[in-house]
């Protein structure tokens, strides 16, 4: 996990509002770049983290990023946002659950599999699977692990954004109920208590980088719902 970079400063007659983002499984902070600075521009401060995604379950690394997560919040002054794409839609759900920020804002979720993945479901017993991804990818299936089936109902609004392209034909077409990004549904990205959801035109890999979900990511950090298009 990389160590805390100084914050983006806010606007003078503003106070400092965080955002917390949270990469998926198998990949780290670079795949969250070009949202980070779209949200920087927009006068956010931003902790873009690095975790062990594929070493430890979603309880563990939650722990293991709340150190870096407090510190962060200690330096801003108003509401802590949290951003995460794919299975960091669900580190962010199992983190605020246990180590819930005092001034906790929003959270938008990218391509989470809230519901599981039919992929998973299908690769979970393969040891090529289970030594790429850990303790962590066992957790993405759809009957889903104690920890995500014992959360709480989220008493804080939470944007989920969907893809319905995808770059993985075979999955899309055969494995996974159909509108999907080729590796989520949209049906399974959805929450019960989600207070908005939005369908943009992008895979799963593309949702963190799509100029749509960007956008629509900033307007429901603003004001608690996407902009309608």
């Amino acid at each position: 996990m990389r160590e805390i970079q100084p914050i983006a400063v806010a606007p003078v007659d503003t106070r400092c509002n965080g955002v917390v983002l949270l990469h998926g499984i198998g990949v780290g902070s670079w795949t969250l770049k070009r949202l980070e600075r779209a949200l920087q521009s927009h006068g956010y401060a931003t902790l873009n983290l690095d975790y062990a995604s594929r070493k430890k379950p979603l309880e563990e690394l939650a722990d293991e990023i709340h150190a870096s997560i407090a510190a962060f919040a200690e330096q801003c002054d108003g509401t802590i946002h949290f951003v995460a794409h794919s299975m960091g839609g669900l580190l962010a759900r199992v983190y605020i659950s246990r180590h819930r920020p005092a001034r906790l804002g929003r959270a938008v979720m990218l391509g989470t599999p809230n519901g599981g993945s039919e992929v998973a479901d299908l690769l979970k017993d393969f040891s090529i699977y289970r030594a790429a991804f850990g303790p962590a990818g066992q957790q993405l299936t759809t009957a889903q692990a104690p920890v995500l089936i014992d959360l709480p109902s989220p008493d804080y609004a939470i944007g989920i954004i969907a893809g319905c392209r995808t770059i993985a034909p075979i999955a899309s077409a055969f494995v996974l109920p159909r509108p999907n990004d080729g590796r989520v549904s949209v049906t399974s990205a959805k929450l019960p208590d989600m207070a908005d959801h939005i369908v943009v035109k992008a895979s799963h890999t593309g949702l963190p980088r799509h100029t749509v979900a960007i956008e629509q990511t900033i307007a429901f950090l603003h004001d608690g719902r996407f902009r309608a298009i």
